[in-house]
């Protein structure tokens, strides 16, 4: 057995996993929507079938005042119980288990009813939460006892109780956020009261035949967050009092630290679970950056945890532990981290889904079409959109042809894979690769089809992507003039000097790229200030001073928007903080004048000015690569066009996998 450790049975109080995988807590976006619970049953059946342990469903409110705000939901009477009644027979019919998380959002609610320990208003939030009274605390437990038993009603095999992440129960844990003088504050002791007559009031609810986990932080990553000792105190005053399971929290939404965006390394917290580990008797989970089967073996063959906690993953790939479990390992698409299908949307007011699985979530709108006779299908273009495409027409039945020009597919993936932080972006055409071999299709690399490669398809896809948009300027044909693509991809070499023109995703990557060139970083843990020593409360220490680079980089964009603003929500900040502590300097509101051997010639406001450099890079656009599309149209070809090759104007990858994936469910 490959991954003996991950695969190995675990029982608690008669439930037996049949692994060492939970699927963490999500919050997806879509639980107040009015199919709210059947969409969710969907969601987890499919996990279930997947072949996870175990499931914990996104946070579920014990009151009002608890929830995120009108997408969240409370179970606080019976007349929930059929909703998540659909879920838990859906899971248990798919031969799955599940708990429901109970999640007090604290002041982290988006309205205006928040409460908290004290009256402390979040740096993210604009609103000052009402101080709890002693009444509030008492009523709020109860109302915890009470959710577990409605959970226990509508059929959960148990429940989670947060308490992490700055949210309530981790409020009340902390110093930073506790400052009351009674007996639910001032020393450990008071300050994890809440915490325990929670777990106390909830493991009575539950009785004997259902699982009690909680997610503690297990470092807080703020100032005055807990320290080594009193994290690990807590989590022996949890399990005398009743859990099951610990489950790893890391970071606070405040913090500003990167705790699951792509920059931060594999495994990068186990170091915090092991400690905790090693104190209690009950099993611990690992959570955060564990994406593949071998990772988690390894931490769990190394005794840092009992159990691994991976969300993201399963949304990327519901059957991540049955093929794990089957030995092809290969054959799984892996999550790499970028956010741009599910957090992104999640925290500006909208659902999640995946990048590199567009079904996520929306499991009954992506179904295939029925096919009578399959059909030879010729796929041009092996990147997003191609592979999508082809893989879901293999799927159903389809003879699938994929030619790619380059001698691997992947497409724009091809070049992401080279900036710092985004290596793991070369499994994922390396997963459709393999599984569109096992499904028999043909991939022909190194080879740019033409219309003779075509003769004898029933129909052509054409996925050809996009190329580079050319600067128009005078003196846009200089020498010193380049497109993202070829700095990329190493055909060229900046210079010390470089100007890059346009500050979306792609002027980002290059500036990340160029810098990575030099060796700047120091260390995800010297760059964030993170000491995996634990000496200090939160986990923090001094962040490293940055070194110096050689390069001199400036950004610029014509538009007056803040350089980084199109950027993904929860990772745009990380890389403007990075490129800022390296002395990239960024400009907006910028019109090009000219470019001549000094370098570029701007205007910003009124001023004129010279950018001299050795080397201009544009990331101004993209347009479609189509150029087959018309001849074969004209020798009657039934012709799809998707992806960038149909629309570069908004095209990303995240618009290219859904528009393959759709065509392939239809085609």
């Amino acid at each position: 057995m490959p991954f003996p450790h991950l695969l190995s049975p675990l029982e608690i109080r008669g439930i037996r996993l049949p692994n060492r995988m939970i699927m963490g807590s999500m919050h997806l976006g879509y639980e107040a929507e009015a199919n709210a619970f059947e969409r969710l049953a969907t969601f987890y059946a499919a996990r279930a079938k997947g072949g996870i342990g175990l499931i914990v469903t996104g946070g579920v409110a014990p009151n009002p005042e608890g929830t995120f705000g009108p997408d969240g939901t409370v179970l606080a009477n019976e007349s929930g119980l059929a909703g998540h009644g659909k879920i838990t027979a859906a899971v248990h019919g798919a031969g799955g288990r599940i708990v429901m998380q109970i999640l007090h959002c604290g002041r982290y609610g988006r309205h205006k009813d928040i409460v908290a320990p004290s009256a402390i208003r979040a740096p993210i939030s604009s609103v000052v939460p009402r101080e709890m009274s002693e009444d509030d605390i008492v009523r709020t437990i109860a109302e915890y006892a009470a959710t577990a038993h409605l959970a226990k009603a509508a059929g959960y095999d148990g429940v989670e109780v947060m308490a992490s992440e700055g949210y309530l129960v981790n409020a009340f844990l902390t110093p930073r956020t506790n400052k009351r003088a009674d007996r639910w504050g001032g020393s450990l002791e008071n300050r994890t009261r809440f915490a325990v007559e929670i777990v106390r009031a909830v493991r009575q609810s539950l009785g004997d035949d259902r699982l009690l986990l909680v997610r503690l932080s297990m470092v807080d990553l703020v100032e005055d967050g807990l320290s080594a000792d009193e994290v690990t105190a807590i989590a022996q005053s949890l399990e005398a009092a009743g859990a099951d399971i610990l489950n790893s929290g890391i970071g606070w939404h405040e913090s500003r630290v990167p705790t699951i965006a792509h920059t931060v390394p594999a495994g990068a917290w186990t170091w915090a679970t092991a400690r905790v580990k090693a104190k209690v008797g009950i099993p611990v989970a690992a959570s955060n950056r564990i994406k593949t089967p071998e990772q988690a073996e390894a931490l769990l063959a190394r005794g840092e945890a009992d159990l691994v906690s991976m969300a993201r993953p399963l949304l990327a790939d519901p059957d991540f532990a049955a093929k794990t479990a089957k030995g092809r390992a290969d054959a799984i698409t892996a999550c790499i981290g970028c956010n741009q299908g599910c957090l992104d949307p999640i925290f500006s007011g909208g659902s999640a889904t995946c990048l590199v699985n567009p079904r996520a979530g929306r499991e009954a709108e992506f179904t295939p079409a029925a096919i009578t006779i399959p059909r030879r299908i010729a796929v041009i273009g092996g990147g997003p959109a191609g592979l999508a495409a082809a893989l879901e027409a293999a799927r159903r039945g389809h003879r699938i042809t994929l030619f790619e020009a380059e001698a691997e597919p992947g497409g724009q993936f091809r070049l992401a894979r080279i900036i710092p932080g985004k290596e793991e972006y070369t499994a994922i055409p390396k997963a459709f690769a393999r599984n569109l071999t096992d499904l028999g299709a043909e991939i022909r690399l190194g080879q740019r089809a033409g219309l003779a490669d075509i003769k004898g398809f029933d129909a052509v896809i054409l996925a050809t992507g996009i190329t580079p948009r050319r600067l128009d300027l005078p003196g846009a044909d200089h020498a010193k003039v380049v497109a993202y693509d070829d700095i990329l991809a190493g055909r060229v070499q900046a210079g010390e000097r470089v100007a890059i023109l346009g500050c979306g995703g792609i002027g980002f990557d290059t500036a990340l790229y160029l810098l990575g060139q030099e060796e700047v970083d120091p260390g995800f843990n010297a760059t964030w200030g993170i000491d995996p020593t634990f000496a200090a409360p939160g986990g923090l220490t001094t962040a490293a001073a940055p070194k110096p680079i050689r390069r001199k980089i400036v950004m610029m964009q014509r538009k007056a928007d803040k350089p980084g603003s199109s950027l993904g929500k929860t990772t745009g900040w990380i890389h403007k903080a990075h490129l800022q502590r390296h002395a990239v300097e960024m400009l907006s509101g910028v019109s090009y004048i000219s470019i001549d051997d000094a370098g570029l010639h701007i205007r910003v406001g009124e001023a004129e000015r010279l950018i001299e450099a050795d080397t201009i890079i544009t990331c101004i656009g993209q347009d479609s690569c189509r150029d087959l599309a018309a001849p074969l149209q004209a020798l009657g070809v039934e012709v799809h066009v998707i992806g960038g090759a149909r629309d570069a104007s908004k095209i990303d990858a995240l618009a290219a996998f859904e528009d393959g994936t759709r065509l392939g469910l239809a085609v």
